[in-house]
């Protein structure tokens, strides 16, 4: 890695310098001969204490972080470094990534400076073992790392390096460990305006990767996937008999860590993301891999389900393969116990001081008029509830392209909301969002419907399409709420305003950066 011109930085550092900081860190440079201190004095009064988490059934197994090394640590670099929030998010953060041989000792440094990293918190380890599943795949054995960070300071930025026996993120003699240093920003404690990104249906390919690129553009607090996240089950009906290829995740994150290393990857469960392999329930392969808030009715079993608080929206993760029609491999999983933490969760938000928006974002759609069309499990389980604590927006994927609704209520238009237009759900109904077009191979809509996006609006006034039904199958449907269509990747970029009249400003932007949707939601006090 080669430094800056005149400096004498390395650059993977001074990108993420102000010129302030850059002349500091020279001058401390000089003064000692060690720029890294490995002190082990809290940070900035932090309590920083590692993460745990339950023991589960089956895969994966989680072992103790001394773990015997089957190679030199020094030869085996960090990748795949991703964020989450804690329930908390002014308070918690969760660092994962990966490694791709057992390493002896893994930890994260965090400081307030990037060339002043604290003391060693240590990593829990959860290795991931998958059986060869054909003649063609071998069995792979991967290694996920974690560390949970608690008593942050609200509204401060840290840096952190991950490492491990051999390999120091502190060591500035080595370049490679320079590499795993990034930073993060923890919720502010008073509210400020700040934008969230959303997606769904992402995969490995250059699509997905320009994707991040453009989000990375939009310096989200957060990023919110509804699910299908990396395609690693390429079968997606939650059965052993699914095709499956484990290190399809290691590309996956290699792809994703430019962004997620930076802002906290918030995912939630997709139909794809049933890998049966894993115990319970098709997830402990998700259990492995992410760290996420575990404040919903059953972490251990059900990780997507959970909820947060940023600023002045609340965020409620559902996980809609308990609930879907059309792949009932999971139906019935958690025996009602979502849908009662749901409606409980959602009263909460809305008395909560500070709160004026509710998202819910989960993978199957609610309303779409695309391939896989619209779920009525999800609409039996948990419409009545978005509607009874008027919910603002509703996220979704499973169909791979950008559609949004008009405002909908009681199962109908509720008010018109073309591009550009603003909506007040106490009056009008909800807008859902299908989110789709991270990168897996695109869909469409139904023959002689057109794209309608800005721009290249072509309204219809109705377009036939369908719902899945209990007994698994589709009953059509003649559709007036399909506002918006468009056919290429995309994702979602949201703008919350706090203050005396909060709005959400909510804007689809394509792959080429070109906004194709635009609308404002603002709530009547």
């Amino acid at each position: 890695m080669a430094d800056t011109p005149r400096t004498g930085i390395p650059e993977q550092i001074a990108r993420g310098m102000s010129m302030p900081e850059q002349h500091e860190y020279l001058r401390t440079k000089l003064s000692r001969r060690r720029v890294i201190a490995s002190s082990a004095a809290t940070v900035g009064g932090a309590a920083l204490l590692g993460g745990a988490s339950p023991a589960y059934a089956g895969s994966p197994a989680l072992l103790p972080s001394s773990v015997t090394a089957r190679v030199d640590g020094s030869l085996v670099a960090p990748f795949g470094r991703h964020l989450a929030f804690g329930a908390d998010p002014k308070t918690q953060m969760r660092i994962s990534w990966q490694v791709p041989f057992a390493v002896k000792r893994p930890y994260v440094r965090v400081g307030l400076k990037p060339w002043e990293l604290g003391r060693k918190i240590e990593a829990e380890v959860r290795a991931l073992h998958t059986p060869s599943l054909s003649r063609k795949l071998p069995a792979v054995d991967q290694f996920y790392l974690h560390v949970g960070l608690d008593g942050l300071r609200p509204g401060t930025t840290y840096y952190y390096g991950v490492g491990h026996d051999g390999f120091d993120p502190a060591d500035a003699a080595r370049p490679a460990g320079l590499s795993s240093v990034s930073s993060f920003r923890t919720a502010p404690a008073r509210q400020e305006t700040f934008v969230f990104t959303a997606f769904g249906d992402q995969g490995v390919s250059y699509d997905a990767l320009a994707n991040d690129q453009l989000i990375l553009g939009q310096n989200p607090s957060f990023h919110l996937h509804a699910g299908d996240i990396c395609y690693a089950d390429s079968s997606g009906h939650g059965r052993e008999s699914d095709t499956y290829d484990a290190r399809v995740w290691d590309q996956f994150l290699a792809q994703t860590e430019s962004v997620a290393s930076r802002v906290p990857w918030m995912v939630t469960t997709g139909n794809h993301d049933m890998e049966a392999w894993y115990s319970p329930n098709g997830y402990g392969g998700q259990s492995a891999r992410w760290s996420l808030p575990g404040n919903g009715p059953d972490a251990a079993n059900a990780p997507g389900i959970y909820s947060f608080t940023y600023g002045n929206v609340g965020v409620v993760a559902l996980d809609a393969n308990d609930v879907s029609y059309e792949i009932p491999a999971n139906r019935g999983y958690t025996d009602g116990a979502q849908s009662a933490w749901l409606d409980k969760r959602l009263g909460e938000l809305r008395r909560q001081a500070g709160v004026d928006f509710v998202v819910v974002f989960f993978h199957h759609c609610v309303y779409s008029t695309s391939t896989h069309a619209s779920d009525g499990g999800v609409r039996d389980a948990w419409l009545a509830l978005f509607t009874k604590h008027q919910v603002d927006l509703v996220i979704n994927g499973h169909n791979h392209v950008y559609e949004r609704t008009d405002a909908i209520k009681n199962g109908e238009v509720g008010r018109p909301v073309p591009v550009g237009a603003s909506t007040d759900p106490t009056r009008d109904g909800i807008v859902y969002v299908t989110a789709g077009g991270a990168g897996k191979d695109l869909y469409g809509f139904g023959l002689g419907v057109k794209d309608s996006y800005e721009g290249n609006v072509h309204d219809h006034d109705h377009i036939v399409s369908f719902h899945w039904t209990k007994s698994r199958l589709p009953d059509p449907d003649t559709v007036e709420w399909s506002r918006v269509r468009y056919t290429g990747f995309s994702f979602l970029a949201v703008e919350a305003e706090a203050g005396t009249s909060p709005r959400l400003k909510v804007s689809a932007l394509a792959e080429s950066g070109e906004r194709v949707d635009y609308f404002e939601i603002r709530r009547s006090r």
